[in-house]
């Protein structure tokens, strides 16, 4: 039996080992969905990666002789911490194959760490903020993976249970089959929107429209996210950063944007679903990669809802109700059959209605998981 050897990640050829051993783990899975891996370069890139100004982070791999066998990150995000007066530290982007002594070896290095940082309290899977994927999943394997959730094997929940984590918290992933017309529900909340408002909807038909919109839509996330778990507000610099990375495969059909006289006060963001041209591509954008994914988004039946959210002020006034209307005009219109919530947290009981309204049934389900230190 090969002894475990644990070795904090300093070579590129130990961050290649690092970032390409989830797809030997998963190489018998033909439905696991690959990450793009020229944007895991990036994320464990820190001169790259602006998330490492406000974080420290470690990477951890598990060999048995030369053979990678499992990884971990360990991270303190001393922003986050800052904000919500916390001393908390994070694992995430765990992988390992089917055994307890790797995940019980690799698991207990970053809680080493993360004491050593002052910690009190180790949670995750949970990256830099909410937009990395967030826990393991649990439940709904029979579903297809999609892009930035955790594509965990079911195998990882059972094996961190046994090192004495328990529940933090869960999200859940709803699906909702795509109306033909548009639900009465919905009729009658916009009968009853007062009809002298301030606000009007805005609505895109190409990019050069959107471009415009892009940053202060960043803007507005970061006012209405913060008090969402996980989520740490977007530097300028990230805010750019972010803005160059997803125009591109965004369809402004698919993005909805509410503004008054003092500016935007609500939007949603959808896309059509890449991640079987992800899959196609085996996460690799070049040299035809990138044609596999653009093509599958041209054809894809799901929209995949990234983000959305209303000033607080604004809030409980039919405008989430006028968003989702002309979401779904243009998901009728473009033929889509199905809409994907993609994460919503287990308490969000306001976007929680809102896929219920349109018959969301949940089919995923994810935990992050925590310890005391």
């Amino acid at each position: 039996m090969q002894d475990i050897i644990i070795r904090k990640v300093l070579t590129r050829k130990e961050k290649r080992d690092f970032i390409y051993l989830p797809s030997k783990i998963h190489n018998n899975e033909p439905d696991w969905l690959p990450p793009l891996y020229l944007d895991e370069w990036e994320l464990y890139d820190k001169k790259k990666n602006k998330s490492y100004q406000y974080a420290e982070a470690v990477l951890y791999i598990a060999y048995k002789g030369n053979n990678p066998v499992g990884r971990i990150m360990g991270l303190v995000n001393t922003r986050y911490n800052s904000i919500h007066q916390e001393n908390h530290g994070r694992f995430c982007f765990m992988e390992c194959f089917d055994d307890q002594e790797v995940f019980h070896a690799l698991l207990k290095k970053v809680e080493v760490w993360a004491r050593d940082k002052g910690m009190i309290k180790l949670v995750g899977p949970l990256g830099f903020s909410d937009k990395d994927p967030q826990g393991f999943q649990i439940e709904g394997f029979d579903y297809p993976q999609f892009m930035t959730a955790p594509t965990n094997s079911s195998y990882m929940p059972l094996m961190i249970e046994k090192e004495g984590y328990t529940k933090n918290r869960d999200l859940v992933n709803y699906l909702c089959p795509m109306p033909s017309e548009m639900p009465e529900l919905y009729r009658r909340v916009l009968a009853r929107m007062p009809k002298k408002n301030d606000y009007r909807i805005i609505e895109f038909v190409n990019k050069k429209e959107l471009k415009p919109y892009i940053i202060p839509v960043l803007e507005l996330m970061n006012d209405t996210f913060k008090e969402i778990y996980g989520f740490v507000p977007l530097t300028d610099k990230e805010k750019k950063d972010f803005a160059a990375r997803y125009l591109p495969i965004l369809d402004p059909k698919f993005i909805k944007v509410v503004e008054n006289k003092e500016g935007l006060i609500g939007f949603a963001i959808g896309m059509p679903d890449p991640s079987p041209g992800i899959r196609r591509a085996k996460g690799k954008l070049f040299p035809f990669g990138i044609f596999k994914i653009l093509g599958e988004i041209k054809r894809s039946k799901k929209l995949l809802m990234l983000l959305g959210g209303i000033k607080k002020e604004y809030r409980g006034q039919g405008i989430d109700v006028l968003m989702g209307v002309k979401i779904i005009e243009s998901g009728i219109k473009q033929k889509m059959e199905w809409i994907d919530s993609h994460l919503v947290l287990e308490d969000n009981s306001r976007m929680r209605a809102e896929y219920e309204r349109v018959n969301g049934k949940v089919v995923k389900r994810f935990r992050i998981y925590q310890k005391d230190l």
